[in-house]
């Protein structure tokens, strides 16, 4: 990919995105404390790049990062970005710590902890918080976040409402974020979703997406923001101490990203770079979404994304056995 901003339609909507776009799950104070300063320069330097496309969740930051974007995005013109965020959650002050709370996650959020609810109030409650946290009066994507364990309220809660703002033109698209491909292919199968952001689940060393998922996007017209390119930070480094999907990586995972980054360096590009582009050439993939904590991460993902890539890389990949012979590249 040359240009991150070369832009693509979004599933059956008018919305349209680039290729590249920023996800604020860093800049909400994943694993380390953000400033406001850092948020809004990171978030002006993307726009500076020709990002046009910024997704958040009110998970992000406790509500913090939709807030932070909200007063970032002031002022620019409303169609010349596409803002997606998430609904699933509530944020709510009496509620007991969630496991990521536990975990120590997030940083320096407000004092509200996350509870799922996807029923069709708690969804449209979550809507109208997001609205007013980022200062907007409607949504271009709406995507219902990780409903993996809630697969039947969110089908009957969630997708309903969702669609209800749909048909008002309160919002652009419905999706679905989450990593777990069975449920994303129950949405495609059983809904008119306009799109998924599918995490971590089509990368350079996930491809599991590839079997059923893909291709029924493809047939149905469901387009896909692939997120979680890195699968957490492995192929963003594969070193003792990374983790695939926010932990230790299963056996064996380490040294096939180790292989990755060989033949990556043989070939003279890095491995952040083809674990970015890798997604983009499959017909199904509309966009990527990389998070990032500052500008100067935010810098380096654009630099990866413009990285030329010899056809060659992708050639002795498949002889090595490490992307599948389908795969497009």
């Amino acid at each position: 990919m040359n240009n991150p901003s070369v832009r693509v339609r979004l599933g059956r909507t008018a919305l349209e995105v680039t290729r590249l776009g920023l996800g604020t799950a860093p800049l909400g104070g994943l694993f380390a404390p953000v400033s406001e300063e850092v948020f809004r320069g990171t978030v002006e330097r993307a726009w500076e790049l020709g990002l046009r496309l910024f997704d958040t969740a009110p998970l992000y930051g406790k509500g913090a990062a939709e807030a932070r974007l909200g007063a970032a995005l002031a002022g620019r013109p409303r169609d010349d970005f596409v803002l997606s965020t998430k609904v699933g959650r509530l944020l709510r002050p009496d509620a007991p710590p969630d496991p990521e709370t536990l975990r120590g996650l997030w940083h320096d959020t407000p004092a509200l902890n996350p509870v799922f609810d996807f029923s069709g109030e708690g969804v449209l409650r979550s809507f109208d918080q997001s609205l007013e946290r980022l200062g907007l009066d409607r949504i271009d994507v709406a995507l219902i976040h990780d409903p993996d364990d809630h697969y039947e309220q969110a089908l009957g809660g969630a997708y309903p409402a969702l669609e209800r703002l749909r048909s008002e033109g309160v919002i652009g698209a419905v999706g679905v974020g989450g990593n777990q491909v069975e449920v994303l292919c129950r949405f495609a199968r059983e809904t008119d979703v306009d799109c998924f952001l599918v995490a971590g689940r089509y990368t350079l060393l996930d491809h599991v997406g590839l079997r059923e998922l893909l291709p029924l996007c493809v047939e149905r017209g469901i387009a896909v923001i692939a997120g979680g390119v890195y699968n957490s930070g492995i192929l963003a480094g594969p070193r003792p101490g990374a983790t695939f999907d926010y932990a230790p990586p299963p056996p064996g995972l380490l040294e096939q990203a180790l292989r990755l980054q060989g033949v990556c360096t043989r070939h003279g590009v890095p491995l952040s770079a083809a674990a970015i582009q890798f997604p983009l050439a499959h017909p199904a993939v509309a966009t990527v979404v990389t998070g990032a904590a500052s500008a100067a991460e935010l810098e380096q993902n654009v630099e990866y994304a413009r990285t030329p890539i010899p056809a060659g890389l992708w050639v002795e990949l498949r002889a090595e056995g490490l992307i599948p012979p389908e795969a497009p590249v």
